[in-house]
Parts: C-alpha cells; structure tokens; sequence
C-alpha cells in the first residue's frame, strides 16, 4: 500500500480522494460484489472501469492494469486506485481474488468436496446444513443490489411488457417457481421451455415489449446463455438471477441479481436462489397493490368452479 501511494497520486482524475472499501464488508466477496457496494462513491472514471470489468467479465480483469485502463479509456494510475478503492492490496491481489473466481465458476460436483464425510453422524449434517444455508441467506441479502432489484420490480410491473421466465436443466424450476406466482398477479407471462423443433416461433416473436427473466447458474448452459444473447438482440430486456460469478448472461443483461448457491452437499444449492426470487415476489405484489390482488381473487374463483365442475 505505502508502495503504491509513493508511485501515484492521492486523487482521482477528477479530483476527488479515493476511500477503499472496509476490509470486513468485502472479506469473501466476488470482485462483482465489491464493485456494486463501491458503486455509489465511485469517481466518473473510475465508473468507466466498472463498466468495461462488467461487460467482459471477469476476463477483461485479468489483463494488465495497462489493458484494463485502455479497455476502460482511463489512465492505469486510476486503474491502481479503483482496486484500491475495492479494498484490495493492489493489483496483483485484485488478479488474484478474479483467478479464484474464474477456477470457482467451473467447479463440478466431482471437484466439490462435501462438507460431511461418510462417517458424519446426522447431527453433524443437519448443523452444517444450517450454517451454510444461513451464510449464503445472509450473503446474498448483504450483497443485494438494491437499484437493480427495484429496476427488476419495475420492469416485471409494466403492463406493456410480456414477461418470459426461462433457465437451465436445473434452474428451470426457479424459472417455473417464478412463472406461478406472476401468472397470479398479472396478465402476458409465460414459461418458455425450449424444446428441438419448438423454439422458433418464441424466438421470431422476441421484441421491445418483452422482459426474459433467466436463470443461469455456473457451469453455464451455453443454449440458455444463446438464447437470453438472443432476446437481447431482439431489444427484450434481460434479467439474470446467477451465481456471485455471474453467468455469461451479465455480460449484456439489463439487471443483474447474484445469489451464493453454496451447500453442505458437493451440488450447488437453490436455497438463496429461491429466496430472492421469494422476495421478487412479495415486492411485485406490493407494486401492483388492488389490481393483483384482485387477479388472485379471479383465479380463487375459477379454481373453485373447476372443483365443483368435477
């Protein structure tokens, strides 16, 4: 640190004093999640890093401070101080964190060792079960990035907008799980499950009016990534609920909603996943008021009249 501050200068290229992130708010925190908790007291140009590290990530992070300063059109200097400013011990601390990422977001469940061994009596698994579902529930939350959690409100609320829920081969069902729900509280949503020979005519009728909700969790399903690419293109807004080492999708998405999907077992947990799709939920609910709850009520009522019909 007394290195760096020798070499370059105390302030920002616009002037402003840099003030690095606690060292206790980011301790186990992605890059990602340290440069939203920093968003609000970044310079203009340190933003532009930001920016140029989100749309090519965590890849562009891994060149030199020189590359990464042309990427972003900044000095390298202010590339030395927005890691700084994040709370890392320079550059190659920086790099670092992002190459555990990178070995992090292709972790299997043959390379993830379990909490518990064979020997582990229920007791054990049942405290370790609690404290990890408690954690990634309390990092998840802690890491949420409020704006763009009420931009995903925003956008879902819009009566002008169809909503399309869409995910992988086990991410669908948080994508079915969130289907259900919206269905219930306002009209124009749909489930897409695509299927060879049946996805055409969802991918021909992607527009502007369009809002795809995408589930993406690491090891990245490449035709999930293809098609969100793809509604993108087609100007549909894109939101991406993934993991803290954000699915390929980020690189392009609208919104971005991380949650930590650690478990006690060697597969990648739903827990948090679902709970902020939970909490998506109650705040469309919230947001719609009278004319939700009025929807519920009309779905009550056919619910009843099909019981009594059969």
């Amino acid at each position: 640190m007394a290195g760096r501050a020798a070499e370059h200068s105390n302030h920002t290229e616009d002037g402003t004093d840099p003030e690095p992130a606690e060292r206790d708010a980011g301790s186990g925190a992605t890059v990602a999640e340290r440069v939203r908790r920093a968003e609000g007291s970044l310079s203009p140009a340190e933003r532009k890093i930001a920016r140029a590290l989100t749309a090519n990530y965590p890849a562009v992070g891994l060149e030199s401070a020189s590359g990464l300063a042309s990427q972003a059109g900044v000095s390298a200097p202010t590339v030395v101080r927005f890691v700084a400013r994040l709370g890392f011990d320079g550059y190659r601390h920086f790099q670092q964190s992002l190459r555990a990422e990178v070995q992090a977001r292709h972790a299997s469940p043959l390379t993830l060792a379990p909490v518990i061994g064979a020997d582990s009596p229920t007791s054990e698994l049942v405290e370790a079960a609690q404290q990890v579902s408690s954690a990634t529930l309390g990092q998840t939350f802690a890491a949420l990035p409020e704006r763009e959690f009420e931009q995903a409100v925003g956008l879902i609320c819009d009566p002008a907008k169809r909503i399309a829920c869409f995910g992988g081969r086990f991410s669908q069902l948080l994508a079915e799980y969130l289907d259900l729900h919206l269905r219930l509280l306002r009209p124009g949503t749909l489930l897409h499950t695509a299927a060879p020979g049946r996805d055409a005519g969802f991918r021909l009728d992607l527009s502007r009016r369009d809002v795809c909700v995408v589930f993406d969790f690491r090891r990245y399903q490449d035709d999930t990534v293809q098609l969100a690419r793809h509604a993108h293109e087609r100007g549909a807004k894109v939101v991406l609920f993934t993991d803290p080492w954000l699915s390929p999708v980020a690189e392009f998405a609208d919104v971005v909603l991380p949650a930590r999907v650690e478990a006690p077992s060697p597969f990648d947990s739903i827990v948090a996943p679902l709970a902020l799709v939970d909490t998506l939920v109650a705040a469309v609910h919230a947001h719609l008021g009278p004319a939700a709850d009025e929807r519920m009520r009309a779905a009550e009522e056919e619910w009843s009249g099909e019981a009594g019909a059969s």
